[in-house]
Formats: structure tokens, C-alpha cells, sequence
């Protein structure tokens, strides 16, 4: 961005102590994230810019009460679809635990809406204080075993990557496009690397030469590291490794363990997915510098990791630290232990004060994300399971996480060879009905330790294409449960007897609400307790978190597509039938 003379000369007439600053915050600990250390002084701020620390007079002065002031926090991957809130709510609810810029993949929105969705995320951005910037999705549709909302090939980016709103291309999932270098990977890495723009990485497993081959085109990050070793092969070769602490994903703690003041400026800190519990219990990045400091690293390196080294990263050289010149991007805490957040200023504007947003909320115009539902000719009848075989492959949810196990369970037919529900098996149907292009595929199978005993369950979000994923114990609720949650405009909905128990209408595109975090948390909280309560689902299951991923034909083993039932190891389509 350019800088005119006149903000240039009184920048520096700032800094210098000529002219008064339009803002001081007096009196604080200020950390220095360039040499690990901590000075005392003042923040002279002008024009939104850190003019300098030292000891300076303002047109206003904030008394920083010998407070510790750290640059803000940068989110380094996050997904602002799967806290189930707009832009503009994440915003109200991050900025406050001291997060300044979030580095966003809206590949979600785009795998339903395409560009237009990708649109709407931009403009609504502008509504919040909290600094979007916003990845291009690499991997839409995210795998060819699906029906998407769109498909975006390199030719379809090259125009969207030079958007200044666009900082680069988003995790590049396929990896294996990547190591093999497949002709659609290649063109679409070169869109990037064309506009010297970051690429974002997403290599889980991958180790040895074909950790190479991955790297080698300069993928930037990774945050799918489950092991310090799978840590430090990715910091070997360049790459930030992003260490994560979401809502589904927990990984800070075990990856901590290799950090060391060696490395520790390769390492950042991300969320990834990020529910409005979370945020509301815990924190956000606040939360990860505590976590930091119970497991004995020094506070000051975690500041770094939570700042500079994201901004370092990807570019963001106005901004990771408190140095004249530098967007007056500034968080004041208590202490290096605690880190209670006291103040957030954003371009030196106060944008919340001891856990409140401070400023007006703003709402973009959600219509042109609407009517995202385009569902060809559903019926009961499409529900019902044919299976010739009295065994059948099953997919069996593994407590914990959203990987599946594929198993084989002898189960009961009719005399028409349809699948009979039996009470005493932990067996039921769970369907996927395709939304976005009228195909009318609906695509049946059996799913084993989800525990429902009545009624049904269905969401419209569906890792990655989003399609209806629905599981009950009969076609009558299975088939009301889709038919109202299209009528809702999307979301989560729970029924029985044909009646709706609890639901969650997200009219953005089906994936988000357009209330409040506070309201979404408590929805969300009465959708738990109904489904343990009244469905009976099982205790250790996660009802809706773990429905959302039984279609995505990425992660291990069995899963379920609008297209059929996909074995991820073997990479192909399998029949229900088991020998």
C-alpha cells in the first residue's frame, strides 16, 4: 500500500518527538519480539502507525498502568465457516482474546457457492475490525468422488489471485497431485508462484523423499502435523509448521515438545476450525500462550510465534511487531502467565476493552449466499438400503476423531433383500443427498458406533462439498429430517416422529448462521443435549462434528459420498455387499 508525504513527514516528526503523537499509551511493558526482550516506556501511535517506544506526549494518552504490550495475534490457517459465524461475528468474538489478523481459507463457501462465495466472504470481511486476510481455495472440488458447487481450475484463479484481498493460495490438499506433479497441480501452483504469492500446505503422513517432492515447488506451511518428528522434517526443509488448538484438533501440546529457541521461529500458531464454545470458554490465541507456558516455554518466544514469525511467513511486513512504522496493531495484558487481556487497538483504534468489542457491528448483505439447496426429485423411497448379501461393509466411527474404521457386520434383510434397522445392533443407515446440481444422487450406507436409537439426524454440512448428510433409524424421519432442513435454508436439524426436537437453520450457503456466537453456542448446546438425551446418541460421540466428516473421501478409511461408498486406502468406490 502507498503512503502519502504529508502521513510520511508527520510520521516521522512523530517519532522524533516534534510533534505530538495522536495517541500514547504511557507507561507500559513494551515486548520486543526482534530481540526477546522487554522495555519500558511509551507507544507513541499516528495516523493508525507505531511511531515509536521511548517517551512520547499525545493528543490522547491512555495510561498502560505498567502493563505488558505485545503486537497482535495472527492466526496463521482458520476456516471462518466452521465457527458457524459470519465474518463479521468471528470478528466480534476473536478480537477481544487479542487476535488482530486472521489468514483465512474460505474453501467451504467455495465448494458451494464458487467465486461468488469467495465474493461474499471479501466484502462481508470489510464489515469487522479483524484484519481477513483471505487464502484462494487450491481444491475446489476438493476430490473428483463428489458432486461440488463449483469447480475452480488455474484458469478460473488467475484473475481472483490478483485481488489485493487475496493473500495466496490455499492448502493444497491434494498432495499427492503435488508429489506425482500432476498437470492440474502444476498449473495451479504456478497461478501462485506467477504472483509471488504464499502457498499453503496440507501434507499429513508425508515423510522422505516425497516430503521433497511436496516442498520443493515452496510450499510454505503445514499444520497437519500430528508428531514432533513429522515437525521437524517439514522445518528441515523449509517450511512453517502451523501448530494447531481448535475445536476438533488439538495439537499444540504434543508439538511443543519440539520446540526449541532454535527452531521456535519456524513455528506459528492457528486454530484451523474454531466453534464459538471455544472462543466463549477459552479463548483464541490467548489460549495457545497459555497452553505455551504450562509446557515451560518462555513467554516471550510464544509471543513471537503468536506475531512476528506468522507475519514473517506470509509476508505481512507492516505489521508481527511494535517497531516504528508498523500498524498499530497492539494487545495489553496483565502478565506472561494469565495473559487476561485488557486492551485490543487495531491501527491504534481501541477495538475492545476487557473481553468487549468495542466497536459499531456491522452486517454485510447475506442474500446472494442464499438458496444454496438444488435437490432434484428426494424421496423416501430414495432412502431405502437393497443390499443382496447378509453381510455388508460398514462404516465404524473411531472415538475421538473423525477418521473411520472399515468393517464388515452381519445385519437383516426382508424378503425383498432391503435393510431391516434391529434395535439391539448399533447399526443404521446414514444417507448423503446431493445438493448443488439437481443430479438427484442419493447414496446409501450403514453406519456402525454413532449410537442413535430414534429418529434422525441431518446437516447440510458435509465435509468438504457439502452436500445433506442424514442417519437414522427409519426412512419416515430420515426423509422429514432432509426435507426441513432444505426448508430452513440449511444447517442442523434433529427430529423424531416427525417432528423437528432442536435445529440450527445457517442460511450462508448452509454452513453459516447469521446470529450471534452466543446464540450459536447455545443452539448448539440444546442440539447435544437432545441428541444424547432423546436420540440417544452415544456419550462419547460428538453428534454433529463427527456426521460432518463421514463424507469426506480424504481422510482414512470408509467413507460416504453423494456418489457411493468410497474405500480411502484402496482410492476407489466399494459395494455394500461383503463377502
Amino acid at each position: 500500500m502507498g503512503m502519502e508525504k504529508r502521513l510520511l513527514k508527520k510520521l516521522i516528526d512523530v517519532a522524533a518527538g516534534r510533534t505530538p503523537a495522536d495517541l500514547v499509551i504511557k507507561n507500559c511493558k513494551v515486548i520486543d519480539v526482534y530481540n526477546g526482550a522487554i522495555t519500558e516506556g511509551d507507544i507513541g501511535i499516528c495516523e493508525g502507525l507505531i511511531a515509536g517506544v521511548g517517551t512520547y506526549e499525545g493528543l490522547r494518552e491512555i495510561d498502560g498502568a505498567g502493563q505488558y504490550a505485545a503486537p497482535g495475534f495472527i492466526d496463521s490457517h482458520i476456516h471462518v465457516e466452521s465457527s458457524y459465524v459470519c465474518p463479521e461475528e468471528l470478528g466480534r468474538l476473536v478480537v477481544p482474546h487479542g487476535t488482530t489478523t486472521i489468514i483465512a481459507d474460505p474453501h467451504e463457501i467455495t465448494n458451494v457457492c464458487g467465486l461468488k462465495g469467495l465474493n461474499y466472504m471479501i466484502e462481508a470481511s470489510k464489515e469487522t475490525v479483524l484484519d481477513i486476510k483471505w487464502m484462494l481455495p487450491s481444491c475446489v472440488p476438493a476430490t473428483p468422488f463428489e458432486h461440488a458447487g463449483a469447480v475452480i481450475d488455474a484458469e478460473a484463479m488467475k484473475e481472483p489471485i490478483q485481488n489485493e484481498r487475496i493473500l495466496g493460495l490455499g492448502e493444497f490438499m491434494n498432495f499427492p497431485g503435488v508429489i506425482y506433479g500432476t498437470d492440474d497441480s502444476l498449473d495451479k501452483l504456478l497461478v501462485a508462484k506467477n504472483q509471488g504469492k504464499p502457498i499453503d500446505g496440507h501434507s499429513p503422513g508425508v515423510t522422505g523423499n516425497e516430503l521433497n517432492a511436496y516442498a520443493a515447488p515452496r510450499i510454505r506451511t503445514d499444520h497437519e502435523c500430528s508428531s514432533v518428528a513429522e515437525m521437524h522434517d517439514r522445518i528441515a526443509r523449509g517450511m512453517y509448521v502451523l501448530l494447531r488448538q481448535g475445536s476438533a484438533c488439538h495439537n499444540l501440546r504434543d508439538l511443543l515438545k519440539g520446540v526449541t529457541p532454535l527452531n521456535s521461529r519456524r513455528c506459528l500458531f492457528c486454530a484451523d476450525d474454531c466453534q464459538p464454545k471455544t472462543i466463549l470458554s477459552t479463548g483464541h490465541l490467548d489460549h495457545h500462550l497459555r497452553i505455551c507456558v504450562e509446557e515451560g516455554i518462555d513467554p516471550i518466544m510464544a509471543i513471537q510465534m503468536a506475531s512476528l514469525n506468522a507475519a514473517e511467513c506470509f509476508g505481512l511486513d507492516d505489521r508481527g511487531a511494535i517497531a516504528p512504522g508498523l500498524r498499530a496493531d497492539i494487545v495489553l495484558f496483565d502478565d506472561l502467565k494469565d495473559f487476561n487481556i485488557q486492551k485490543v487497538l487495531i491501527e491504534g483504534k481501541e477495538a475492545a476493552c476487557k473481553g468487549n468489542y468495542q466497536l459499531p457491528i456491522k452486517r454485510h448483505d447475506i442474500s446472494e449466499t442464499k438458496g444454496s439447496f438444488h435437490v432434484k426429485d428426494f424421496s423416501k423411497e430414495k432412502l431405502k438400503l437393497t443390499i443382496h448379501s447378509d453381510k455388508a461393509h460398514v462404516i465404524n466411527i473411531l472415538p475421538g476423531g473423525v477418521v473411520t474404521s472399515k468393517e464388515t457386520a452381519e445385519i437383516n434383510r426382508d424378503e425383498n433383500d432391503t435393510f431391516c434397522y434391529d434395535e439391539h445392533a448399533d447399526i443404521v443407515k446414514v444417507a448423503v443427498v446431493e445438493r448443488h446440481q439437481n443430479t438427484g444422487n442419493v447414496a446409501v450406507a450403514l453406519l456402525k458406533g454413532y449410537g442413535i436409537k430414534t429418529g434422525a439426524v441431518a446437516l447440510s454440512i458435509a465435509h468438504d462439498s457439502h452436500n445433506i448428510i442424514v442417519v437414522g433409524v427409519n426412512d419416515v424421519d430420515m426423509a422429514f429430517a432432509v426435507e426441513e432442513l432444505i426448508k430452513q435454508d440449511g444447517g442442523i436439524i434433529l427430529v423424531k416422529d416427525q417432528e423437528v426436537l432442536e435445529s440450527m437453520p445457517m442460511p450462508i450457503a448452509g454452513l453459516m448462521s447469521d446470529q450471534s456466537g452466543e446464540w450459536i453456542d447455545e443452539t448448539l448446546t440444546r442440539i447435544h443435549k437432545a441428541a444424547h438425551e432423546v436420540l440417544k446418541i452415544n456419550e462419547d460421540v460428538e453428534p454433529v462434528m463427527t456426521l460432518c466428516f463421514m463424507s469426506l473421501a480424504v481422510i482414512p478409511e470408509l467413507k460416504l459420498t453423494d456418489m457411493g461408498l468410497f474405500d480411502v486406502t484402496k482410492f476407489e468406490f466399494i459395494p455394500i455387499e461383503a463377502q
